[in-house]
């Protein structure tokens, strides 16, 4: 067993946008970051993964970058961001830096000079492509709908881009593209950044010939020939040896549509690639055929299936990143718990389920708080560049119905991620005195920080001992993992074992009382202790025979 500190670290993400606002202009930023660092060293956290702080344009909220070297405006100023990273470190918290580097900004300098000419030194930085039968170079659909080509007059080609249209893919079949990216990776390590989490760094390798994908539609999904590509394992292999190998730090691979298979290699314990992935399985489980906007409920049984698979599909080979929502994902209590009448009790349920399995686990900013989606009235009050290109798609050319569109971009769009943290019950929740960019949610009064940290039993003290326990308890970092009670219809419930010691981790899924039997082999002795419950008076009897209360979750440790 190889023991690491990425292991046994909890990660916080930051969405800095969303933060902290410290000049009263409506955008968190970087001074507001660091007056709130004291409130993450009390939570307990080892590590921040800070979303893109880089100067960019903004069409997709600093996924975009312009500038991989400098920090956009907003935010403040590399002198910021250099008392925020030595502010960080002096309390024991590392820093993990986002890197984006599948695509840029079309008004970063490389691109500006790619689109100048055919023969510009730059040209071949990105994917430029003449058209077929005067339509776009293929038929691959971005993933922010529409074509995921632009076409440029003035040379009278197109250009790739997956995301957005101001968002070109970065060509990583050019050597030089390759060592620009690992020399700026290098600089921002030698200034002391702890790690990276690579966004879609699955992408980076193409089909070279970038044929149609299947299909009768005018443009289609052509992921089978962009996601884990011929090359990415020898460019990562590459970065691994020119870069990450020199630094004591951490990799966390952002994989949609990887296979634990996959993932082993990506992630492999003989560390010649990254540390973990982040795979999305369980963050589909409630998309239809139709994708991400064709909502169905989702099953505890896939639930169940799905982080099982990837619990025993990593095992002892490579190792799990664990995450129930980030700032791409609608926040968990709404999506997996009950937001309404069992918030705090749900919320703290999905936390105990998460935190005790065996990988790195990721808090994302107002998690701990129980931060729930919001319902913004009109579309207009939507910020997010994939749910005004949808809705534009759906609604305004082809005529669906705007009453339903507007229900699933209530319950799956990010913005209900992104809306501003609710720091109090002072306007605007205590994020700015300005005009906040995104609404803030109206139920900030009941919801927010001053409020947790005063009241002992709150979900942000129960995510204290959460974490506190990981650091205590080495079963809950490196024990093994196996699911019971299977076919259990409102229960997920699994034990961790490391030597003679032995968990057992009951949820109640649902919001009715849940009766269970423990297997015989795994009935617990008198000897149980109560590691963690999210009620208060745990029923002071056998787990083997206690019913489980709505919501309820309950850990057991014995040796």
């Amino acid at each position: 067993m190889q023991k690491t500190w990425w292991k046994e670290s909890v990660v916080y993400q930051i969405y800095p946008r969303s933060f902290k606002d410290s000049n009263g202009d409506g955008i968190g930023d970087i001074p507001g970051i660091i007056e709130k660092l004291d409130y993450l060293k009390e939570l307990g956290v080892d590590v921040v993964w800070l979303s893109p702080v880089y100067e960019s344009p903004n069409d997709d909220n600093g996924y975009d970058i312009s500038n991989y070297q400098a920090i956009m405006q907003e935010f403040g100023t590399m002198d910021d961001w250099e008392r925020m990273i030595k502010e960080m470190h002096d309390r024991g918290i590392k820093l993990m830096m986002d890197l984006v580097v599948n695509h840029t900004s079309d008004e970063h300098a490389w691109f500006v000079e790619s689109s100048k000419s055919k023969d510009n030194p730059y040209r071949d930085y990105y994917f430029w492509r003449p058209g077929r039968d005067g339509r776009e170079p293929n038929n691959w659909v971005s993933v922010f709908s529409g074509s995921a080509w632009l076409y440029d007059e003035q040379t009278d080609e197109y250009f790739l881009h997956l995301f957005s249209k101001k968002q070109p893919d970065l060509n990583w079949e050019n050597p030089r593209v390759r060592r620009e990216v690992y020399d700026m990776m290098k600089w921002w390590l030698d200034k002391g950044v702890d790690g990276f989490r690579m966004d879609v760094i699955n992408f980076i390798s193409k089909v070279p010939e970038l044929p149609n994908a299947p299909g009768e539609g005018r443009y289609e999904w052509g992921g089978q020939y962009f996601m884990n590509g011929p090359h990415v394992h020898e460019y990562l292999q590459e970065m691994n040896r020119e870069v990450l190998s020199k630094y004591d730090m951490m990799t966390v691979g952002e994989m949609p549509g990887v296979t634990p298979e996959e993932a082993c290699r990506y992630a492999n314990l003989d560390g010649r690639e990254l540390n973990m992935v982040f795979q999305f399985e369980h963050m589909d489980l409630d998309s239809g055929w139709g994708g991400k906007w064709d909502v169905k409920p989702w099953s505890l049984a896939d639930l169940k299936q799905t982080m099982t698979k990837w619990q025993k599909g990593l095992e002892g080979r490579a190792w799990n990143s664990l995450y129930m929502n980030n700032h791409d994902q609608p926040r968990m209590v709404s999506r997996f718990g009950n937001d309404k009448e069992y918030r705090v009790i749900s919320a703290k349920m999905l936390a105990t389920f998460l935190h005790m399995m065996q990988g790195t686990p990721y808090i994302y900013q107002g998690e701990e708080l129980g931060m729930t989606n919001i319902q913004l009235d009109g579309i207009e009050d939507y910020r997010d560049v994939e749910i005004h290109n949808m809705y534009r798609e759906r609604v305004i050319e082809s005529g669906w119905d705007h009453g339903h569109v507007m229900w699933t971009i209530h319950v799956k769009g990010r913005d209900n991620a992104r809306t501003p943290i609710q720091w109090d019950d002072s306007p605007n929740a205590g994020f700015t005195t300005g005009e906040p960019w995104l609404a803030v949610n109206p139920n900030y009064r009941e919801i927010n920080a001053k409020a947790a940290v005063a009241d002992p039993d709150s979900i942000y003290h129960y995510y204290r001992k959460l974490i506190q326990l990981r650091k205590s308890h080495e079963i809950i970092v490196y024990g093994t993992y196996d699911l019971i009670m299977e076919d259990h219809g409102q229960i997920y419930a699994y034990t961790r074992t490391l030597g003679k010691e032995k968990l057992l981790v009951l949820c109640n899924f649902s919001g009715d009382q849940a009766h269970y039997a423990v297997p015989g082999r795994i009935a617990v002795s008198e000897e149980a202790e109560l590691l963690i419950g999210n009620y208060d008076g745990i029923i002071e009897e056998r787990p083997a025979t206690a019913p489980l209360r709505p919501y309820e979750a309950r850990v057991y440790r014995w040796k």
